[in-house]
């Protein structure tokens, strides 16, 4: 059937088409087939509008843990300060270089492992330019665990938030925060991935925190495994206006 509508002198045709003209002859003639394609169809269309689930990055499971500095081994640098839950606490660990005062300054500061940057921005305050970065690796009993990694005081930094990052790959460079301190690292490792910022929201425990230089030398080297795995993902509350993946 066709119509015709004059719309400033043009003419139309509207034609009607039969449901199935456009399927091949079997197909017209099978309406179990065509109910069969039709909840494929569904079914595809379900997949492919469903939303990415809830923590969706996935990293590899790390192979090793290096030092953040003079990689592999920390060549070249100390530790000035270590991992002090008790008062007065120090959450982490400071590296300078051994040639003393700035000499460090600028220096390379590398990812311990694969992983994914949660974070990287300045936050001001006491603590500048930061990069966290979380990791996925197999502990000894099978399990898939994950720690948080995190690079304080840093004069540049060379990643952003949601990238990728291999082990000894450069992530920023030693800073100062804008010359509040000595050239130095902070360097932190939490097992507590809900930390971000805010280091007084858990118990000043193992449970929560890695002594960093005793968690590397014991995860030196691991199993390669060829697979990524999902990270849990907004597990930050924000601060400063930085808000982390």
């Amino acid at each position: 059937m066709t119509s015709s509508s004059a719309g400033s002198g043009h003419f139309f045709h509207l034609r009607t088409v039969r449901l199935g003209s456009g399927l091949p002859e079997v197909l017209r003639l099978n309406p179990i087939w065509r109910s069969r394609i039709a909840a494929w169809i569904l079914a595809l269309l379900c997949v492919l509008c469903q939303p990415a689930a809830a923590g969706g990055a996935k990293v590899n499971l790390a192979d090793g843990f290096d030092f953040p500095v003079g990689k592999p081994n920390a060549d070249g640098y100390y530790k000035a300060r270590g991992l002090r839950l008790r008062s007065p606490q120090h959450f982490g660990e400071d590296w300078n270089g051994r040639k003393g005062g700035n000499s460090d300054l600028g220096d390379p500061v590398y990812a311990v492992a694969d992983g994914i940057v949660t974070l990287a921005a300045n936050v001001h305050t006491g603590w500048g330019n930061v990069v966290l970065t979380r990791h996925a690796y197999r502990d000894s009993s099978g399990q898939v665990k994950y720690i948080d990694t995190l690079n304080g005081h840093l004069h540049k930094i060379m990643v952003k938030t949601g990238q990728s990052v291999k082990r000894g790959q450069q992530i920023g460079t030693i800073g100062t925060n804008f010359g509040m301190y000595p050239a130095h690292l902070h360097f932190e490792m939490r097992h507590d991935i809900t930390i971000g910022m805010f280091r007084n929201n858990v118990p000043s425990n193992l449970t929560h925190w890695a002594d960093p230089t005793q968690f590397i030398n014991a995860h030196r080297r691991m199993n390669r495994e060829w697979r990524a795995v999902a990270v849990p993902t907004g597990t930050y509350k924000d601060y400063n206006g930085a808000r982390g993946l």
